[in-house]
């Protein structure tokens, strides 16, 4: 959360790259003193210094991902990051359950070593290099990431007039955010996250083999059953994203985590009132998958895709600290609270996250814009007009 608040300014300051640079850094460190720790204090240090890079490293990529993309592939490309995310959580999982987890942790520098290392050859984000003044960079980054014959005048001349545009505006704070003109971006961006969050995904996560346990069922066959569902769905995302757009995704993928933990839900109830029990695990089982899988297609990456495009530049830095503050404020309250939850009442904590996701629907279904295929000017020019 620490991370998250700051990570707009920093990334604002010391430009897309730089940030991502400092995010390595500071994650190297926390699992190295995770590694060589001989205290229970080193561990939460480590802890906090490698959640601190992952609250600005959670901000920076999505931004720069939509930032560098054609908009034909923006969806696509920010939903791979997703993808990575999820394939590695899962080999995470998987590498987890046969080593000792000093190894784990000296394996977790290696990603941040071949970031590090990869940032030399990557171009800065030619909007915010065009934001901070530095308009033959731009072009010449826009040049390097479209292609030597490409022809980029269009793309540049668009990026320029709107950054032109921008510099009439002051650089927003947090508190500027809440004008009326940015009313509607700041429902989406963050009423998504909010959902996300309170849908329980963090909760079913961190604690799936427990819920498969309480159920009846083999925790470990769960948990890789559900690793198994959540890389193909997640794919599936990304091949439809720019396809059938980013409203139709969330709004299957809304109405199957409802399904998902209602059926969770009538496991425990049938458990409680002592009805079909045999069948009961298996209920739980489906219950999660569902869960697990339509979560995957579409709730657990779009959000960030939106928070990406839809907030004017001068407010992204304030807009995107704040999401994704919300986002990992939400992941803690409920990791938190789900132990103490699911001992008040297994059933009426799934029914009550189903409730939360048939919102979801009703929330996409009225509130949130079509983004698939504009500019990122076009999508905050419809939605923030400037006045």
């Amino acid at each position: 959360m620490i991370g998250a608040i700051m990570s707009g300014k920093i990334a604002d300051y010391i430009g897309r790259r730089g940030t991502m640079g400092f995010s390595d850094i500071v994650c190297i460190i926390g699992w190295a003193i995770i590694v060589f720790s001989k205290a229970a204090w080193w561990l939460d240090l480590g802890r906090l210094l490698v959640g601190y890079g992952m609250g600005l490293l959670s901000y920076v990529v999505p931004v720069y991902i939509a930032e560098i993309t054609p908009k034909n592939l923006r969806g696509g490309f920010t939903t791979v990051h997703q993808l990575m995310i999820c394939i590695g959580v899962s080999m995470t999982y998987l590498i987890g359950a046969f080593l000792n987890w000093r190894i784990l942790a000296l394996i977790g520098t290696i990603p941040c070593l071949v970031q590090l290392i990869g940032l030399c050859f990557i171009p800065e984000s030619p909007r915010w290099l065009a934001k901070t003044g530095k308009g033959i960079e731009s072009e010449a980054a826009l040049q390097r990431l479209r292609g030597a014959d490409a022809d980029i005048s269009e793309e540049a001349a668009e990026i320029r007039e709107y950054t032109e545009t921008l510099e009439r505006l002051s650089e927003g704070g947090i508190l500027e955010l809440f004008q009326r003109k940015y009313a509607h971006s700041l429902i989406v961006g963050v009423g998504l996250m909010v959902l996300q969050q309170f849908g329980g995904v963090n909760g079913i996560a961190f604690y799936a083999s427990s819920i498969f346990i309480s159920a009846g069922f083999s925790g470990s066959i769960g948990m890789i059953a559900m690793v198994v569902i959540q890389i193909p769905m997640t794919l599936l995302g990304v091949l439809l994203m720019d396809k059938s757009g980013r409203r139709p995704l969330l709004l299957v993928s809304a109405a199957g985590t409802c399904l998902g933990c209602l059926l969770a839900a009538l496991s425990f109830l049938f458990q409680d009132l002592q009805q079909w029990i045999k069948a009961t695990p298996f209920l739980a089982l489906v219950g999660v998958l569902v869960y697990t899988g339509s979560f995957s297609l579409g709730m657990g990456g779009i959000p960030w895709v939106i928070m990406s495009e839809v907030f004017p530049i001068n407010m992204k830095g304030s807009a995107g600290s704040l999401v994704t503050l919300v986002s990992w404020l939400g992941s803690w309250i409920i990791s938190f609270t789900f132990n103490f939850l699911m001992k008040w009442s297994s059933t009426g904590t799934f029914f009550a996250f189903s409730a939360i996701c048939s919102l979801t629907v009703l929330f996409v279904a009225k509130l949130v814009p079509e983004t698939k295929g504009r500019t990122l000017e076009e999508i905050q020019a419809s939605m923030n007009p400037f006045s």
